[in-house]
């Protein structure tokens, strides 16, 4: 059915794609290549991948809670001290400066598992965010398909009311011609003066949907519409109805992110748990701490491991624990309504592509046989068969379905595009875009480790920051 709907709209949009293609080659934009303008200035795709680099650092951060931390200290004060002798009841009293610099380090032995669940957590949270991109690169592509489509359908509507507006000037010099001569009435040339009128108005509200269309286009592509050239051929997608659901439950961002959720939502569970259990810490410190007025030096090494765990908050860990479940539970009812949304958009999108094909065998129809019914009226006319007003409605039918064939023709490549999308295809992976692919995973493998500032994937990762600056 899909293949038969195809051959279809190749023979369909052969007429709605002549005058784009006399145009001159040189110049023409595809749809590709509004496509892949999309993707490269999209400031919501940028948006999207900053929020993925934030997530990334997440791990950064969770990791860093298995490590080491050292820290550097200091410190100057002056202490009060009084004194008194017991043996001649003398009191002395004075302050004391004193200087303190020292490094202390810590590292965490034991929490239960809680930093290792934060870890592991904060990771699915990370590929949550990657399908959520990639939701947001189909949103973008699609705007774009719409608007394409939209600046060449108003703009071969615009095209069709100027050739109206041309053929109605010439049925009102005729009615002119044949009012002076006897052969119709007043009425009859005020009805072509009405139909003209009417003409130049639908022009003008056609004009102005193609303005309001090719601001939709600067908005969505980036650049402002050149030469468009119209799709002769539909992407390729499911067969059936059936499988476009099965494969949007497979494949669609939106199902994979809410999985990810999932799973991230259960080891805060397990980490609120682990939060109810003992800690074990070792520290050390090392410091020496100069007397400023005796000039005297106190060196020390204190080691030691620290053994904690609560054993009452007021209840804050356990509504903590209580509250991640509720969460998790939340995000586990979100898939069951993401995989229902899910199948009624591929549903839907299935059911308007079809439609879609179907209206368009019957507007070429329509279109042939109103032309076939104006030409003949016009003729009958000349013969004083037909009065002014048969011939003015047969061209205002053969102009209506002429718009709407330019009409379904763009609605099916949109349909076509929007079975992609509900099917989670719509990307340029899949539709192959001459583009330079952002990499999601990139940069989480130059921060995944948590590495020091001034260490060498720490520079590298600097140089990196600043390149995502520049752009």
């Amino acid at each position: 059915m899909f293949h038969f709907l195809k051959k279809t709209a190749r023979r369909g949009v052969a007429a709605l794609a002549l005058s784009t293609s006399l145009a001159g080659l040189a110049s023409a934009e595809t749809l590709s290549d509004a496509l892949a303008s999309a993707y490269e200035h999209s400031g919501l795709l940028e948006q999207n991948r900053a929020l993925l680099r934030a997530a990334d650092e997440d791990v950064a951060a969770t990791t860093a809670l298995l490590r080491p931390i050292v820290d550097w200290f200091g410190s100057v004060n002056y202490d009060y001290v009084g004194t008194r002798s017991a043996a001649t009841g003398t009191r002395t009293t004075g302050w004391t400066p004193d200087a303190t610099l020292g490094i202390s380090a810590s590292i965490l032995l034991y929490d239960n598992g809680a930093s290792k669940f934060a870890v592991e957590s904060s990771k699915e949270t990370v590929l949550a965010t990657r399908q959520g991109l990639v939701s947001v690169e189909q949103q973008v592509l699609f705007d774009a398909v719409q608007s394409f489509m939209n600046v060449v359908r108003d703009d071969e509507i615009v095209d069709l009311r100027i050739n109206n507006l041309r053929l109605l000037e010439r049925e009102l010099q005729a009615a002119q011609d044949r009012f002076e001569v006897g052969e119709v009435t007043r009425t009859d040339v005020a009805l072509a003066e009405a139909r003209l009128a009417g003409a130049r108005a639908s022009l003008a509200a056609a004009q102005g949907d193609l303005a309001a269309s090719e601001e939709f286009y600067a908005a969505a592509i980036g650049t402002r519409p050149g030469n468009l050239v119209t799709p002769t051929s539909l992407p390729s997608a499911a067969n059936s109805i059936e499988e476009a659901k099965a494969v949007a439950i497979r494949s669609h961002p939106d199902m994979l992110r809410v999985q990810h959720e999932i799973l991230a939502s259960e080891f805060l569970v397990n980490r609120a748990r682990a939060a109810l259990g003992p800690t074990v810490r070792f520290d050390s410190r090392v410091s020496t701490r100069r007397v400023l007025d005796e000039n005297t030096f106190q060196d020390g090494i204190d080691l030691g491991v620290t053994l904690s765990g609560p054993i009452y908050r007021g209840g804050q860990l356990s509504a903590l624990l209580r509250q991640s479940m509720a969460r998790r539970d939340a995000v586990r009812a979100s898939l069951h309504l993401t995989r229902h949304n899910i199948r009624q958009q591929a549903g839907t999108a299935w059911s308007r592509f079809i439609a879609s094909g179907s209206q368009i065998q019957a507007s070429v129809r329509q279109v042939e046989a109103a032309r076939i019914a104006f030409e003949g009226v016009r003729e009958e006319a000349k013969l004083g068969a037909r009065t002014t007003l048969d011939v003015l409605t047969a061209e205002q039918d053969l102009l209506d379905a002429e718009a709407d064939r330019i009409t379904a023709q763009a609605t099916q490549i949109v349909a076509a595009y929007g079975v992609l999308s509900s099917m989670g295809l719509l990307t340029v992976d899949h539709l192959n875009l001459r583009v330079e692919r952002y990499d999601p995973e990139a940069y989480y493998n130059l921060v995944k480790n948590a590495p020091a500032l001034r260490s060498e994937q720490g520079q590298k990762l600097d140089r990196v920051l600043k390149a995502i600056g520049k752009q």
